[in-house]
């Protein structure tokens, strides 16, 4: 990766006391774990609330050009979920699996979230199964990620956003 871990800490001013300390540290757990797992570029890091729960969402773009997330717990640094980003509905790999259209997979995030879609991405879980993740501003500025199932629409995860640093090159807006 091209951003080390102390230029993430410092840039996000987390070694600044003990706990911040401890957040730095995580960071380097976290990266250290991906980087066994998937070596590449950090495109993003993400600090998000899941479930009550502190989570780094890492975006990472391999040597094939492939963009892959990992999640992390922001406590214990142990990767907790890892996904590639299909680069749209047509692709092969996310098409053979979805059922639910983006129009209904958005319906049904705005149901559960009103606000406005700032994206919607289009993912291939571990275990092959396609989901849509959909940005969802509301009308406080809060920022909630919403997972929907591609296959039967139910909502698999919901997490608010702490903040974020950088950006995806093809990022939609």
């Amino acid at each position: 990766m091209k951003t080390t871990p102390l230029t993430c800490a410092l840039v996000l001013g987390l070694a600044t006391s003990a706990s911040g300390y401890a957040a730095a540290q995580s960071v380097d757990s976290c990266i250290a774990a991906i980087q066994k797992q998937k070596p590449g570029e950090l495109i993003k890091l993400e600090k998000l609330n899941v479930a009550g729960k502190p989570f780094y969402e890492f975006e990472i773009k391999d040597s094939k050009g492939i963009e892959w997330e990992f999640m992390c717990d922001a406590k214990s640094g142990k990767i907790t979920e890892a996904e590639s980003e299909a680069g749209s509905v047509d692709d092969e790999a996310f098409k053979k699996n979805a059922k639910v259209t983006e129009k209904e997979a958005v319906d049904i995030a705005l149901k559960a979230h009103p606000g406005t879609v700032r994206e919607v991405e289009y993912e291939i879980e571990e275990n092959g199964d396609a989901s849509y993740e959909i940005d969802i501003v509301n009308d406080k500025g809060v920022q909630t990620k919403v997972e929907v199932n591609a296959a039967n629409g139910k909502i698999i995860e919901v997490s608010t956003e702490a903040w974020e640093i950088g950006k995806e090159a093809d990022e939609k807006k």
